[in-house]
Order: structure tokens, then sequence, then C-alpha cells
């Protein structure tokens, strides 16, 4: 009887702690099919509906996401999309990192073309 008694109580010792997250998780390929100049439907087509859109500032999306695993500290993340007038992406800003940007190889030019400009 003892035992059962032992083992019921230290069964109690290990809680299992969930993982709580909130928010829109906004992943690196995302931010990098960003480009400034996109038109706002594009934009929430990639990202999702952004959680937060401010009544007085409309041509700003933030998404916020966090994480709190198992009981540990949470870890929060915050990318501000702006956009212009015409609602076209304007400005990318947050403490997520910004890919690379992609440089455009050049086209090989024809042989025998000539390179220097025509005035």
């Amino acid at each position: 009887m003892t035992f059962f008694c032992c083992a019921y109580l230290l069964s109690g010792c290990a809680i299992h702690k969930i993982d709580i997250q909130q928010g829109n998780l906004v992943t690196q390929k995302m931010l990098e099919k960003l480009t400034l100049g996109m038109p706002a439907k594009k934009v929430r087509f990639i990202m999702g509906t952004p959680p937060l859109v401010d009544v007085f500032h409309q041509e700003r999306w933030d998404y916020l996401y966090s994480l709190q695993q198992g009981g540990k500290g949470r870890k929060q993340r915050l990318i501000s999309l702006f956009f212009d007038k015409n609602q076209r992406l304007n400005k990318i800003s947050g403490d997520i990192k910004i890919g690379k940007r992609r440089q455009q190889k050049q086209a090989p030019l024809p042989e025998g073309f000539n390179q220097k400009p025509i005035l």
C-alpha cells in the first residue's frame, strides 16, 4: 500500500508544461519573397492577415510572434511593414533579419556587340 502511495506522489513531480505560441509566425522564406513596391494584396497573400493594424495608421502592418517553451522565458519577434499612399510596400523594419539582396546576373552580350554608348 505504501508503495502505491509513494508511486502516486512521485508521479506528480514530472509536470509537463506546454509550448505557448501566439501571433503570426514569420519565416525567412516569407521575408525573402517581399520586394519594395509590391502591392498590399500580394503582401497579405505572402504574410497572412496582420494581427495588428492601427486604425489611425492603416499604412502600417505589425506582425507580432511570441513563443514560450515549457515554462521558460518568452521570446518575442516583431516585424513592421509600411505602405505608401498607393498601398505599395515602402519599408520593412523589425527584429527579424531581412534576407540578403539578390544580385541580378547580367545577361551575356552577343559576340561583336559594341559596348560604347551611342551619343
